[in-house]
């Protein structure tokens, strides 16, 4: 079994998918870091040196080596669920989970992250609240196809945890 969890950047899906995995007893994998461990690059640092349809293509292989994971709850980046069919793929391979925050949410949470957004690098404070809210709603569609839908401000892992297991004896996915 794996469960995907798929949002926009600043959602917390690295955080929640960490919480979810220790509350069901799976084990975590971020595509992200996946994709950073395989080509030893970071995704910022692939962004400049090279473009972005690359790094799609590149990234939606990194997604599907997460098939042979069993037991697992995966964090994707916040774009994959948009690029090559990914979402699809994913609800094929596992369970989906859009952790879903607001536009606002995600700008505050942007402005003050550690880390680095390839995406958003270059846009000033005033710029970047436009630029999410656009890019969100761009976005939204692939996201909402997810099985399960949950408020990412404020998720309670033990009811998504539940939910999560509600759905599983309803899904047959494929063996790595």
């Amino acid at each position: 079994m794996r469960i995907y969890i798929v949002g926009y950047m600043g959602a917390g899906k690295t955080t929640v998918a960490r919480r979810l995995a220790h509350c069901l007893g799976m084990d975590c994998f971020d595509t992200d870091h996946l994709f950073e461990e395989r080509f030893k690059i970071s995704t910022d640092g692939f962004f400049h040196k090279y473009d972005e349809p690359l790094y799609r293509k590149l990234e939606s292989q990194i997604l599907q080596s997460t098939e042979r994971f069993d037991n697992a709850v995966i964090s994707t980046g916040g774009g994959t669920a948009c690029y090559n069919d990914n979402m699809d793929w994913m609800n094929q391979h596992g369970i989906t989970v859009f952790l879903k925050v607001s536009p606002k949410t995600s700008y505050d949470r942007l402005l003050h992250a550690k880390v680095k957004r390839p995406l958003i690098t270059d846009q000033s404070p005033e710029m970047l609240l436009e630029f999410i809210q656009q890019h969100y709603s761009e976005r939204l569609p692939f996201y909402e196809k997810a099985m399960l839908t949950v408020k990412g401000e404020d998720v309670d892992v033990e009811a998504l945890a539940a939910a999560v297991n509600e759905l599983i004896p309803q899904v047959s996915v494929p063996k790595g």
